[in-house]
């Protein structure tokens, strides 16, 4: 389990995939998600397949917060050169978390 920190807010629960099989599967194959997903390293995504919309989040390596976007299902996106990291979440979710461009974004992962 992580947790996605903003400015000392956290913003939500978070899963990694951060090896070719969950980074691959993502969020296809799932109705919902509690929290986010996220994808390292990724610089780019689809929604071919899935099942709800999503919001994603392209960061640099340093957590900044490129672009963000609202992906319908079966799209696929441009990719972000300087991304390192991707954030999925249901669509509607960032605007809840106040989540936008330039903000710095932590994936902080809970050790217990």
């Amino acid at each position: 389990m992580a947790w996605l920190v903003s400015d000392s807010r956290v913003l939500a629960s978070a899963q990694i995939a951060d090896d070719r099989r969950s980074r691959r599967r993502g969020l296809l194959g799932r109705d919902d998600i509690d929290g986010a997903m996220v994808l390292e390293p990724r610089r780019w995504v689809h929604t071919i397949g899935m099942r709800f919309d999503i919001d994603v989040a392209y960061l640099d390596r340093d957590g900044c917060v490129l672009r963000t976007s609202t992906m319908t299902r079966h799209r696929i996106a441009l990719p972000a050169p300087r991304a390192h990291r991707v954030i999925e979440a249901r669509a509607g979710s960032f605007e809840r978390w106040g989540l936008h461009t330039g903000d710095t974004v932590e994936v902080r992962v809970d050790e217990r």
